[in-house]
């Protein structure tokens, strides 16, 4: 597949080292083979051998004119007026857009495209405002010969061409081979900013931000200054370093135990301010949930219940995990049983409870919320907020059916309905299912 950017470089060696007077032609060019060759599959919706009038009507809208003797200005008037919404035609697509929409830094970009052509400030400035296909008919199909010069075409017959297979492409140079989703400088500086600031969430990021800050610096000189930071991410996470370097070491211990295959861990845990107790528990997964990080695992809880529970890692008393193969006799048999029946807990349904009901506590009840809010606070607070994906709007006058309908005890529902009469009907009212004593 064609998935290369349209980098200085690229753009440079369809150029012919021509940048300078042959930009606009380069886009057009670079366009053509993402059509032809990247994800839109057009070599696929072509016939072959194939006209350039096929390509025409696939890749200009309906209101573009066809005339082959029209000038610009005809050609692109019914397409101008029908504005640049989501059909709108290749032909009001400004050169800028097409770089911006690639993801390529525009501002990179233009210091790329000067380095390799003679184009001053304003040259440059009045040419990406152009359209690149914004061009009479026989300029396109000449490109469609040019292609066929550099090798992407073959010529099938007058006026004809086919598309060659990706093993017989021209062979461009290591530096226009840049495929889409490598980062610009400017990305390249949000991404590394963004880990910094959430790496200790998962402490193998730091790898990455290492990575990262080697690919700045063995840019150009002028890439590396750092652009002034103007985003922030703030995140509370309450351990002093010396607990986090415990609490990290225990993750990397349990990651570690899920890439060889998963198994049992036991660990003493501070369950009150005064009492540890030992747990023995199958591990699932890990969150930072509530300015820390924990463990959700399956097995006898602290309450001394089989089930999920969620431990929070900086109250893990052992400095190491006791790790148990699943032969071991410390394996509860509850969990051997589960793994020989295939239903040991996964990811997935810690997951779908999270989706269930409102609350980090996934394992425990779930019960129905109705809440009241003023109509200035909800405006305010509430309105067009994400909460919980059972957290909805109700109105008033709904009320009681839902109650009728999720509250089977006859005394309760009563209660209620009689709680809700005394409130106003102009205040805003919405419902969401929550864990039980949950937070």
């Amino acid at each position: 597949m064609f998935n290369y950017l349209p980098t200085p470089e690229l753009l440079h060696e369809l150029a012919k080292g021509r940048l300078a007077d042959r930009l606009q032609r380069a886009v057009r060019l670079w366009g053509v083979l993402q059509y032809l060759y990247g994800l839109a599959g057009g070599a696929r919706q072509l016939p072959q051998p194939f006209r350039y009038g096929d390509l025409r009507d696939r890749i200009f809208a309906e209101t573009h004119g066809r005339s082959e003797t029209a000038g610009v200005a005809a050609l692109t008037a019914q397409c101008a007026e029908a504005g640049a919404g989501e059909q709108a035609c290749w032909c009001q697509r400004s050169l800028t857009s097409w770089i911006i929409e690639s993801g390529l830094s525009l501002f990179d970009w233009q210091q790329g495209i000067q380095a390799l052509s003679d184009l001053g400030d304003n040259a440059l400035a009045a040419t990406i405002e152009g359209c690149p296909f914004a061009t009479v008919h026989r300029s396109i199909r000449a490109d469609l010969a040019y292609l066929v010069e550099l090798g992407w075409l073959e010529l099938a017959g007058k006026g004809q061409f086919r598309t060659v297979e990706s093993s017989r492409w021209p062979q461009l140079s290591a530096q226009s081979q840049r495929p889409l989703g490598t980062l610009s400088v400017a990305q390249t500086w949000e991404v590394l900013r963004s880990l910094e600031s959430i790496a200790f969430v998962q402490p193998n990021l730091d790898v990455i931000v290492q990575s990262l800050w080697e690919q700045l610096t063995h840019q150009q000189p002028t890439a590396t200054v750092e652009p002034e930071r103007r985003i922030f991410i703030h995140l509370d996470y309450i351990l002093s370093d010396e607990m986090q370097e415990q609490v990290d070491t225990l993750q990397e211990q349990i990651e570690q135990l899920w890439r060889s295959g998963g198994g049992v861990i036991r660990f003493d845990y501070w369950y009150k301010p005064e009492q540890s107790v030992a747990m023995t528990v199958y591990p699932v997964c890990l969150h930072y949930a509530r300015r820390a990080k924990y463990l959700s695992a399956y097995g006898v809880d602290p309450a001394g219940d089989f089930g999920w529970h969620n431990y929070r890692l900086d109250r893990i008393g052992s400095p190491r995990l006791r790790v148990f193969a699943w032969g071991a006799p410390q394996v509860p048999g509850l969990l051997r049983e589960m793994r020989r029946a295939g239903r040991l807990p996964a990811p997935e349904d810690v997951d779908a409870a999270l989706k269930e009901a409102w609350g980090f506590n996934f394992y425990l009840p779930r019960q129905l919320l109705i809440m009241r809010f003023p109509a200035e606070f909800a405006q305010w607070y509430v309105d067009q907020t994400e909460r919980h994906s059972t957290f909805q709007a109700v109105d008033y006058g709904a009320l009681p059916q839902l109650i009728h309908q999720e509250i089977t005890d006859t005394q309760e529902r009563a209660e209620v309905l009689e709680i809700l009469a005394r409130r106003d009907p102009q205040d805003v009212y919405y419902r969401a299912w929550v864990r039980l004593g949950g937070y």
